[in-house]
């Protein structure tokens, strides 16, 4: 939708500046004053004086109010707005949000044909403009960039419907996102027109956000276009059916009433299934349309995980080679999701789970395993499998199953995944042993060619980061390999200069100079070159806020194993350096008694099954907000598997972020989208008390003695303390060139959504 978006956009641009010249060239034929808060060149019309009735002054207030609110998102409290770069932009949008929302107020005062019940609803309808386009400002329906066509509209509307006409002509042409913005007051419901515009806006809807047209027929159920709407959209996803033909209401009834669509027809067996079974079902839909397997063949493997995940590897492997072929199945994104949850939750947090067991114990779970089924179990749970679940269970169970030819497993696969596994391969340190199980050397250095090739052609930026991930550890334990790859990275970056493929530079430009980077003896300056911020240390002020203390937080969790750490974690601060304040009974305060001012948040491990750790986490964060408090420390301890609740909780205003047993892009790129200036520290293995805690101690008497954390000496000093078993799991910041993949890419190229 982004693109879309960008070209309506485009198009749009020179309307918005021959509207703000137009406007400028009306305003001529009037006197004007300069306003002092906006540069020179832009003027504001002297509107003539007028009395507001009494009943409507606090409308008229309530319109200033909004209209104030929005002219500060842009973080000044002026009178003119700035959105982009954009110079015409910008003051066309402010001419919008100033005089053009001005002159409405007084029109709509002064008109003499609207009657005074209308006024009071235009007033209201103006505001409640204004509070949409502001709390939309920085979403992908933000209507901010138009608002010069909505005021317009608006008006436009307000007249037609004053005259009692309809608006229907008059909202038929526009953009969905103008359209909708200025139809946003309650008062053009009683429009002669109103049921049409409905018509017209679900399909509006439907072009411009596909995935919401569903949740708009459920409250319009009776509308003219929802059978034609339902077949369209449940064809492109049919979740959606799925999740909403499940009630029992009056939009359920109707896509239950299609009985000629097969597909239709099949989603809502599955969601009408008395069972209750049917996520069991939809990962096999396209291959169910086709009649290639029935919901009778899953009914015998669903309730055995091993048969049930079989039959999803098999699909998977079929789905691929379809793709292949340019034949995308119908949800194929449903089935992997269902992989990685069965992946995960029948065989790797069993595994995890056992690791004090014996191999036979731990590992019993997978012996009825096949090679390409362990591997979708590795490759679908990077980040949340632990090294010795890799690399003492999965990873030679699958090998020794593949017969050890590893080229003949990737083919059986269809190489899917392959990158993600390859990089996993290498953090693990098994690509070597996996690369010499190929029998032709010459098929090993072709995959490895084609690991860093090409990765311009990847939707999003997974790809890439699976490749920046994996060089630190090719670079250790394969040296020769690293060479060909930085050379294989410079041939696909000229490649790209060459054929002008923006993108593609921007990728291979950023993997060239971190892989440079990572030889110390190349004095590469990755702040430099790639404009982002430092990745080799942190100032000390960069952590402190504007009275110099620093503010940082520790998420527990209330099992078992939480509850021992916070005890083992609260013992580190005895002697006269901290005091501990646990007055509140849902966290503890450690302030620092000596040296630089330091407080550490962290909620108490309450009842997990009561959800109190939870409850004690929000207060907690509620407190910090309303004290003014912004940690830039974040500290995660727990398993792996409440990472991704300790990234939604997170302060946006974090620094450091250690997040234990935390691979993987998804995460890593959950915690930069929460604060993209982040220095992470993670782990391929669950956290180790001989390990964080010299880490904490190392880190706290940092920041308590006002020291600058510079990374380099730091992970020397900490590897000192800390020589243990594990150590090596550990990876820090300037060694997550994921992380640091992402935040070079997002820079260049000012995108956010990637």
């Amino acid at each position: 939708m982004k693109v879309l978006y960008n070209i309506n956009l485009k198009r749009l641009i020179p309307f918005l500046v021959l509207l703000f010249f137009t406007v400028n060239a009306d305003a001529q034929r009037r006197k004007k004053k300069r306003q002092k808060e906006a540069p020179p060149v832009v003027v504001v019309d002297t509107i003539p004086a007028y009395t507001v009735a009494i009943n409507r002054q606090m409308m008229h207030e309530k319109v200033e109010k909004e209209q104030a609110a929005l002219l500060a998102i842009d973080g000044k409290a002026d009178r003119f707005l700035v959105i982009s770069t954009d110079a015409q932009l910008n003051a066309a949008v402010t001419d919008a949000a100033t005089k053009r929302v001005d002159w409405l107020q007084y029109e709509i005062e002064t008109s003499p044909t609207i009657d005074q019940r209308l006024k009071a609803n235009y007033l209201d309808g103006l505001a409640t403009i204004l509070r949409y386009v502001k709390t939309y400002s920085r979403s992908s329906q933000s209507a901010i960039h138009y608002l010069p066509q909505v005021m317009a509209t608006y008006k436009q509307v307000m007249e037609a419907n004053a005259q009692n006409r309809s608006i229907a002509d008059i909202i038929r042409p526009l953009p969905y996102d103008i359209a909708n913005t200025a139809l946003q007051p309650e008062v053009f419901k009683d429009n002669v027109g109103y049921n049409e515009v409905r018509d017209i806006m679900l399909l509006k809807l439907a072009e411009r956000y596909p995935e919401k047209t569903f949740a708009a027929l459920k409250a319009y159920p009776e509308a003219q276009v929802a059978d034609s709407l339902i077949r369209s959209i449940g064809h492109q996803y049919p979740h959606l059916i799925y999740d909403y033909a499940q009630a029992n209401n009056k939009f359920s009834y109707r896509i239950q009433n299609i009985e000629d669509d097969p597909l239709i027809v099949t989603v809502v067996s599955m969601a009408r299934n008395p069972n209750k079974s049917g996520q069991f079902y939809f990962p096999f839909l396209d291959n169910i349309v086709k009649g290639k397997i029935t919901m009778d063949d899953i009914d015998k493997a669903k309730n055995d995980p091993v048969k049930y995940f079989r039959l999803l590897v098999q699909t998977q492997i079929d789905y691929t080679s379809r793709a292949i072929n340019g034949d995308t199945a119908m949800e194929y994104k449903s089935l992997l999701k269902k992989l990685e949850q069965k992946a995960k939750d029948d065989f790797v947090a069993k595994i995890n789970g056992l690791h004090e067991m014996s191999d036979a114990v731990r590992f019993r779970c997978l012996q009825p395993l096949n090679a390409e089924e362990l591997y979708y179990v590795a490759v679908l749970t990077n980040g949340l499998i632990y090294t010795s679940s890799y690399t003492a269970g999965v990873y030679p169970l699958m090998m020794r199953k593949s017969g050890n030819k590893g080229d003949e497993l990737l083919k059986k696969l269809h190489f899917d995944h392959y990158r993600k596994f390859l990089s996993q391969a290498a953090s693990y340190n098994t690509l070597k042993n996996f690369l010499g199980s190929f029998s032709n050397t010459a098929d090993a250095n072709d995959l490895m060619k084609a690991f860093v090739t090409g990765l311009e052609k990847s939707n999003g930026l997974e790809d890439g980061v699976d490749v920046a991930d994996s060089y630190a550890s090719i670079a250790e334990i394969l040296p020769d390999l690293a060479k060909d790859m930085l050379v294989n990275v410079k041939a696909n970056l000229d490649r790209n200069h060459n054929d002008g493929n923006k993108k593609g530079i921007a990728i291979y430009d950023i993997l060239y100079n971190l892989f440079l980077s990572a030889d110390s003896a190349n004095h590469i300056d990755l702040t430099s070159k790639l404009d982002i911020p430092p990745v080799y240390n942190l100032p000390f002020s960069s952590l402190t806020n504007e009275k110099g203390e620093v503010i940082s937080q520790v998420f527990f969790y209330g099992d078992r194993d939480g509850r021992n750490i916070f005890n083992g974690f609260l013992n580190m601060f005895g002697g006269g350096n901290w005091k501990i304040d646990g007055s509140n009974k849902q966290w503890v305060v450690i302030r620092s008694t000596k040296g630089q001012p330091v407080s550490i948040y962290a909620n108490r491990p309450l009842d997990e099954n009561k959800g109190l750790d939870d409850k004690a986490q929000q207060a907690l964060n509620a407190y910090l907000d309303e004290n003014n408090l912004h940690p830039t420390v974040t500290i995660h301890r727990g398993h792996s598997y409440y990472a991704e609740a300790t990234i939604g909780y997170m302060a946006p205003t974090s620094k450091i972020v250690f997040m234990g047993s935390c691979g993987g892009f998804n995460l890593i790129d959950s915690i930069l989208r929460k604060s993209e200036d982040a220095h992470i520290i993670a782990s391929k293995q669950i956290g180790r008390t001989a390990i964080n805690k010299p880490f904490f101690h190392l880190l706290t008497e940092k920041l308590r003695t006002g020291k600058d954390i510079d990374w380099i000496p730091f992970w020397k000093e900490f590897k000192g303390r800390a020589n243990v078993a594990g150590f090596e799991d550990y990876i820090p910041p300037y060694k997550n060139l994921g992380a640091i993949f992402i935040k070079a890419y997002k820079k260049e190229t000012g995108e956010t959504d990637v």
